[in-house]
């Protein structure tokens, strides 16, 4: 379950305040895996953020009974000055994972990043590539109830990109997943319902085909109009 309750969230900009949600009440399908859709400057990856607690609002919360994952992709949270060595480490230490499972996490990090040396290196020298190399192969070496991926699929080569799709499709036999993503593909292939984001509300649908309707400009069919429910205006 994850549930929004009254989440305002907002920035600075050069040209003022730029509200993202406003007064947000919202509860999110269970048990569903969950395909975020919108333009950019939308609020997508910060709603990811938010609800993986590496973000705060402004007001409001979100209230859950699982464990997520930080999002996959934004690996903006690692320590610089640290190797990906340490910083796995550190993780691992934050969610109790110590002795032989902290050792067996750090081998499937280093084996599915494939960033050879550079895991014993400070991140800081990693490229933006890399570091979302050693986000996602930490992300599924442990263990969530629900996964949170953000343009993850677009790093990489095709080998990479095709071990991320295995990778998730094994995860979703036990686990749920929220996925921010432009490739339609990618979303109709791991998603059962879509969320489409834009300046007028935040709409689930019962299927993630109806929210790629939306996003891609046509008009939505008679059905998607009766199952898109409308969760809040700004």
């Amino acid at each position: 379950m994850i549930r929004l309750e009254r989440l305002t969230k907002s920035y600075r900009t050069p040209h003022g305040r730029k509200v993202l949600f406003n007064n947000v009440n919202a509860s999110f399908p269970e048990g569903k895996n969950i395909g975020i859709l919108g333009r950019n400057g939308a609020g997508k990856s910060t709603l990811l953020r938010i609800m993986g607690g590496i973000d705060y609002p402004d007001s409001g919360r979100v209230i859950t009974n699982q464990r997520i994952s930080w999002p996959m992709g934004l690996a903006g949270g690692f320590q610089g000055s640290m190797t990906g060595r340490e910083n796995v480490a550190f993780v691992c230490g934050i969610h109790g994972i110590w002795g032989g499972a902290q050792r067996k996490v750090m081998d499937m990090v280093q084996d599915f990043a494939e960033i050879g040396n550079y895991f014993d290196v400070p991140v800081s020298s990693y490229s933006s590539g890399m570091r979302s190399r050693l986000g996602f192969g930490l992300s599924i070496a442990v263990d969530f109830d629900i996964y949170l991926v953000d343009e993850v699929m677009s790093v990489g080569d095709a080998h990479f990109k095709r071990k991320c799709e295995e990778v998730i499709a094994e995860k979703r036999k036990s686990s749920s997943f929220i996925i921010v993503a432009h490739a339609m593909a990618l979303l109709r292939k791991n998603c059962d319902v879509g969320i489409y984001l834009d300046p007028t509300g935040l709409r689930v649908f019962d299927t993630v085909d109806q929210a790629i309707e939306l996003y891609q400009g046509e008009k939505p069919n008679a059905q998607a109009k009766k199952t898109a429910t409308e969760m809040y205006k700004s």
